[in-house]
Formats: structure tokens, sequence, C-alpha cells
């Protein structure tokens, strides 16, 4: 791989489902999670994992899930409303507390892995629907933040997913053309904001969505993120 020179210069990945295996991660999060907002009441608990669509017997996020590529703001509107709670800024923060500290599960050996894309000149950031300060601090416990020369989450000021507007302020940040960026991503959501704002779009089977939901938004669908390097290499070639 020969870095720079080829067609793409800088590398954005989404977070969860993409550099952390979703179901390992958060499935486990929000077992634990949920009950403790519901309060031991079962009947709150049902109706709020039915509109987050987490399904209780395998305690695990459906692939129609809305918590999958939706926004901490968004959920915390949902969980609001079925706790009959007002107070979203403060239920906002306490889901943030509990997620900074979730389980987390990379994909693969990250920091080799981005060790060895920074060794080549790549730019690489990280843009999720999370809060940033959440995902600080996943990077910083997964000992990768110093890795990414750009970390931006939903409140960081460009909006979120499919937005493409966060993504076109990861290419700002780095000085380079979004034609020769790519991003990664387990949604739909990250494919249609790769796509809006002129970014070549990779989907990665390590969330909920399946081959087939990913295809129709991607240039290609990976495995996971280790597969990144060899399609580089092919990119490079066609050139």
């Amino acid at each position: 791989m020969s870095g720079v020179g080829d067609t793409f210069k800088a590398i954005l990945f989404d977070k969860d489902g993409t550099l952390f295996d979703f179901r390992a991660t958060w499935d486990a999060w929000a077992a634990d999670f949920l009950p403790q907002l519901c309060g031991g009441k079962d009947n709150v608990l049902r109706e709020l994992a039915a509109e987050l669509g987490f399904d209780l017997k395998t305690l695990g996020f459906l692939a129609s899930s809305m918590v999958i590529a939706s926004s901490n703001r968004e959920v915390a509107q949902v969980i609001a409303r079925i706790l009959k709670r007002t107070d979203i800024d403060a239920l906002e923060l306490e889901m943030a507390a509990s997620s900074a500290k979730a389980p987390l599960v990379p994909v693969i050996a990250l920091a080799p892995f981005l060790q060895g894309l920074k060794s080549r000149g790549y730019k690489l950031g990280v843009m999720t629907n999370d809060v940033e300060a959440v995902a600080e601090a996943h990077l910083q416990t997964s000992g990768v933040r110093d890795l990414f020369d750009f970390v931006c989450g939903s409140d960081s000021g460009f909006g979120a997913k499919p937005d493409p507007e966060p993504l076109l302020a990861f290419c700002s940040h780095v000085h380079v053309d979004p034609f020769h960026t790519v991003m990664l991503g387990d949604s739909t959501h990250d494919l249609i904001a790769a796509h809006a704002a002129g970014m070549a779009a990779l989907g990665v089977l390590t969330g909920v969505a399946r081959a087939a939901e990913l295809a129709p938004h991607a240039d290609a669908v990976l495995s996971d993120i280790s597969q990144l390097p060899e399609w580089l290499v092919q990119m490079s070639a066609r050139k």
C-alpha cells in the first residue's frame, strides 16, 4: 500500500459498529442500563424496549432499532417520553456517563491497524452520532485517540449523520478534498452522508445492518475494517 500517492488521502470512520463491534459492545450495555432507567418496573421496561427496538428475550437490538443510527439526543427524547421525564438534558448526561463506561469490543486490534494507515500518510478521523465526550473517552480507553486527526460527535456543532456537514468538517480540518476521502460505516446513515459529502462510501458488517441493506448505498461492502488496506490498493491500481 503506497499511501498518500493513492486516490485516497483521508479516511473517516464511524465509531460504533465500525471501530467497535456493535452487538458485543452495545447489546451488553443496554441489557444493563435500560432496566436501571426503569427502576425495576417491568411494564415500563417492555414499553421502552419496544420503542427502542431492543429484544428482551435475546437481549439484543433489532436491525430496525432507531438507536443504531440516531443521535444521543434523539434516543434521549424517546426515553424521556416513555419514562414521562422532562429533564432531557439530564437524561442525556446520564446516558453519556453510562455509555462512556460501555464494555468496548474493538472489531480488530485497532492500534497497529491505525498506525499502519498513519505511517502511510493517511489523515484519520472519527465521526459518530454519539456525543463527542463519549467518543473521546472510548478512543482514549482503547489507546488510539492520538492516532486520529479529528474526532466529531453529534454535539460538536456540525450536525449529525446523514447530514454531510460533519464529514465536510473533517475534510476542512485535514485539508483534504472530499473526492480524496473515504468514509467507513455500518449504517445507511453513514453511507448516505458520505455520498452527500462527495466521498467514497464503504459499508462494514460489524454492526447490525446486513450487506443487502448497505450495498445499494455503498461503493463496496467489507466484512470489517481490516479489509480496507486491500481495497485501497485495488483503487490505487485502477488509476
